[in-house]
């Protein structure tokens, strides 16, 4: 099993959300609103808790590595043209 972390603009998440869906993953966690430091300096601001503007937004998706395979195009498409991180790791249930 597999674990994929995206990191990316609250404003792209439903494309990323259908390419999760489309490409048959059996479910994902969202959290909003998400702040922090990146490869562009500091963007934690108390205004963003308010409008979200500029806040990103923080998926999870635990799937087998075929899903992985499938949904890699779609969200490299996305994460190259509007920004964002993607990471993929080993996950094991308890």
């Amino acid at each position: 099993m597999k674990r994929l972390d995206l990191i990316m603009s609250e404003r792209e998440l439903d494309k990323v959300l259908h390419a999760i869906r489309a490409a048959g993953a059996p479910g994902y966690s969202v959290m909003r609103h998400v702040t922090g430091r990146g490869r562009s300096g500091d963007v934690v601001s108390e205004s963003m808790e308010f409008s979200g503007l500029g806040a990103n937004a923080h998926v999870i998706v635990f799937c087998d590595e075929a899903t992985i395979e499938r949904l890699k195009p779609a969200v490299n498409s996305i994460l190259e043209y509007f920004g964002g991180v993607a990471f993929v790791a080993d996950a094991q249930p308890l």
